[in-house]
């Protein structure tokens, strides 16, 4: 391993706290260095607010998750809501992103998921971890020298927007990290009113501690994440995560 930093790199503020906070405590606790970035500053995530005020409430929220869980917030790479798209331009920012932090394992949502936001982030990033290594590509700063381990968080409620399973590579036990997790995603307090409005659900936390729950079951535990790993070359084919993690893996 060359470094101990490690990327989680989602669309909006919250989905790191929904998906992947309890394994990146974890990884924390073992003294790896987290870090954490949105594409987005959740600028349309209102049914209240104007663009500019849900975003500046939300930066702050994000802020203070990424503080609970003691990862370095780099914010938002300042994409808007709902118009993320995959071209050059986007490309060139998602690669520097990953080459300000040099991480060896990167966290982004899964490649089949209920909204392109998800989707088109996923393929960004998954661009990002070989093109940042190419020493001619023309993104910023100093070009990476790996391609690093890459996983996919589960999809929203585990399966993709057909309705089938996501797949899973391995499942991490988070039960002893879970209220810290709770606690992360009680700082996007804007998102309760949001999700009740838009989708009518309330109680995000409760919704969240569900679906842990449920992928706890599979391996015996209260509470766990699920993730997919990304084997195609050039990336490592070992499973760090499920490795550092002792994590159950899925073939």
């Amino acid at each position: 391993m060359e470094n101990n930093r490690i990327l989680a790199l989602m669309p909006h503020p919250d989905d790191i706290e929904i998906l992947c906070a309890g394994t990146l405590i974890r990884l924390k606790e073992l003294g790896f260095e987290i870090h954490t970035a949105t594409m987005t500053p959740g600028d349309k995530g209102s049914a209240e607010h104007t663009q500019e005020e849900i975003a500046s409430i939300r930066r702050e929220e994000g802020k203070k998750g990424s503080q609970i869980i003691g990862a370095v917030s780099h914010q938002c790479l300042e994409f808007r809501d709902l118009e993320i798209t995959f071209d050059n331009p986007a490309r060139l920012k998602v690669a520097g992103a990953l080459r300000k932090v040099n991480p060896f394992m990167v966290f982004t949502t899964a490649s089949q998921d209920y909204m392109f936001d998800h989707e088109i982030t996923s393929a960004l990033v998954r661009d990002a971890c070989f093109s940042a290594s190419a020493p001619l590509y023309p993104a910023e700063g100093n070009p990476i020298d790996h391609v690093p381990y890459l996983y996919y968080a589960d999809a929203i409620e585990g399966h993709n927007y057909l309705g089938h399973p996501s797949p899973v590579s391995c499942i991490v036990d988070i039960s002893s990290q879970i209220e810290q997790k709770s606690d992360a995603l009680k700082a996007h307090h804007s998102q309760r009113a949001w999700l009740m409005k838009q989708h009518g659900m309330d109680n995000y936390i409760e919704s969240m501690k569900t679906w842990s729950a449920k992928r706890g079951v599979e391996i015996g535990v209260e509470y766990a994440e699920a993730f997919h790993q990304h084997l195609g070359h050039p990336h490592p084919h070992d499973n760090k995560l499920a490795e550092v993690l002792e994590a159950e893996v899925r073939s």
